[in-house]
């Protein structure tokens, strides 16, 4: 018990942080978090500033007058923003839990060394991840040979498995899951799928959380899926229309002496740059509310599980 002791004593002075060590580290974390929030805040910012202000005095943290014509431009376009958003949302949702349910059973897949094809189908995963076939053979496959132009599935099965996410899943499950643990539950009579929904995914959470989180990300920021297979704009996702909105917005500003009168006075009038920042903080705010329900996830699962003795 005393050696025990010892060697636990031993371990604390290695552990150990001095004051001035830990202060240092305190005012790092702050200065990078205040690094890190500024632009989201300088963005804020931007959108509630009035348009006269940015023309005449640029960008500056504390504009001389303040507006929300930026956002109440993308309220005039509210019906289209609410049906892009609910498209969004149901493409984000379902392509993420589709995602990784193949890109998590891919790579326990190739994890597993009794797999025969392993070497082969590990190598068929691995080289579109260094060449692919370009945007033509992929716009071939899903518009001419799967016929998804114009289909909500054009929007989520191209985005659905990386090769990357597959390599990162088949690394944690061989590093992660024991083959005894695996092997135990196989002598016990469980098959193939009641050991990787009741055995291994449980156990996998930290993977999971960081596919879960790529997938989202991938996901709700695309808009060239949209423009690419997407020709009906009931259906086109929130970043995707929100980018023609801008795109509008340029054009009429661009082109305001060629236009009719109405339109050039609208486009005179029209918060350009507030409305642009509007939109990136209605892009991010969603995602940046989901993304602590997965941070949680990183950590939980590493130690998780045991081996038969």
């Amino acid at each position: 018990m005393k050696d025990t002791a010892d060697v636990q004593s031993g371990l604390d002075k290695f552990n150990r942080i001095k004051p001035i060590t830990n202060l240092v580290f305190h005012v790092l974390f702050i200065l990078l978090g205040i690094v890190s929030l500024f632009p989201v805040l300088f963005v804020v910012i931007i959108s509630l500033t009035a348009e006269s202000s940015i023309q005449e005095h640029g960008y500056r943290l504390i504009p001389s007058a303040f507006s929300l014509d930026g956002y109440r431009f993308l309220y005039q376009q509210s019906d289209m923003i609410l049906r892009a958003l609910g498209v969004s949302v149901f493409v984000t949702v379902v392509g993420t839990l589709l995602g990784i349910a193949l890109t998590t059973s891919m790579g326990y897949v190739l994890s597993r060394p009794q797999f025969r094809l392993k070497k082969f189908m590990t190598w068929l995963v691995f080289i579109p991840m260094i060449f692919n076939g370009g945007l033509v053979s992929s716009y071939f496959i899903t518009a001419n040979l799967l016929h998804l132009k114009d289909s909500i599935w054009a929007l989520i099965l191209p985005l659905a498995v990386s090769s990357f996410n597959v390599i990162i899943c088949k690394t944690f499950f061989r590093s992660t899951i024991p083959d005894a643990l695996v092997e135990s539950a196989k002598i016990d009579g469980a098959s193939q799928l009641r050991i990787f929904f009741r055995i291994v995914l449980p156990i996998s959470l930290p993977v999971i959380a960081t596919i879960g989180l790529f997938l989202c990300f991938s996901y709700w920021n695309d808009w060239f899926q949209s423009m690419l297979y997407i020709d009906n704009q009931n259906m086109y996702s929130l970043q995707a229309l929100l980018n023609k909105i801008m795109g509008q917005a340029d054009y009429l500003a661009q082109n305001a002496a060629s236009l009719g009168v109405s339109v050039a006075d609208l486009a005179a009038k029209m918060p350009k740059e507030s409305a642009r920042m509007a939109i990136a903080v209605i892009i991010v705010l969603p995602i940046a509310c989901a993304y602590p329900f997965f941070q949680k996830y990183y950590t939980s699962g590493l130690t998780i599980g045991a081996v038969k003795e």
